[in-house]
Order: C-alpha cells, then sequence, then structure tokens
C-alpha cells in the first residue's frame, strides 16, 4: 500500500512558476513510477508529467512539455512538479499517482494509487 500526499498548490499570476511536491510512504518508493494528472472543472482528468523509477526518463503532455519539469529524490521519497510559464489554462486540481512498474506511463487507468490532489490556480 502506498499513500500520496501532495502539497505545494495555490494562486500565482500567469507567467510565474509553482512547484507542488507529493511524499509517498513505504519502503519501496523507488519501485514506482510516478505520475502527475491535473483536472480541471467540467473536464476530464488528465495526463501532465510522468517519471520512471530511477529518474533517468520522463514524458510530458505536449500542452506542458518544455515548460514543466518532472523530478524525483529516491532518497527522499518524493516527487515535484515544477511549473514554469504558467498559464490561465493550467488552473486545476493536481493529482500525483503511483504504479508499481519500470516505463512511465500516460494512461491513468494504469496508475494504481492517487493522492488527494492540490489546487493550481493561474490568474490572468
Amino acid at each position: 500500500q502506498v499513500q500520496l500526499v501532495e502539497s505545494g498548490g495555490g494562486l500565482v499570476q500567469a507567467g510565474g512558476s509553482l512547484r507542488v511536491s507529493c511524499v509517498a510512504s513505504g519502503r519501496t518508493f523507488s519501485r514506482y513510477v510516478m505520475g502527475w494528472f491535473r483536472q480541471a472543472p467540467g473536464k476530464e482528468r488528465e495526463f501532465v508529467a510522468a517519471i520512471n523509477w530511477s529518474g533517468v526518463a520522463a514524458s510530458y503532455a505536449d500542452s506542458v512539455n518544455g515548460r514543466f519539469i518532472i523530478i524525483r529524490d529516491n532518497t527522499k521519497n518524493t516527487v515535484y512538479l515544477q511549473m514554469n510559464s504558467l498559464k490561465p489554462e493550467d488552473t486545476a486540481v493536481y493529482y500525483c499517482a503511483a504504479v508499481n512498474g519500470p516505463t512511465a506511463t500516460t494512461v491513468a487507468g494504469r496508475y494504481d494509487y492517487w493522492g488527494q490532489g492540490t489546487q493550481v490556480t493561474v490568474s490572468s
């Protein structure tokens, strides 16, 4: 069982930056692929970024590629999402997720564990 707790959300102006964090419980964090998803009001949950167990390989949604960076620190059981050049359309609840496996996946249904989410609001 893995428990995920996100933090770091908040209100930021367009063009600004924000970093959200996700801390995982358990001693096997390094075995898990970690992903970030987001859900805006009235929209479906969508993939944002994912990173493999070692942190070497990462995947990004086209909408955030070049602006967001996903990083993990296995010594701290933590995965981060550094968000730069934020836009109002990035406003959403951001969720981290985990799945035991070697390869980062963009598919929400493949993740076994989810956090409670953290709100990110970008004002124009």
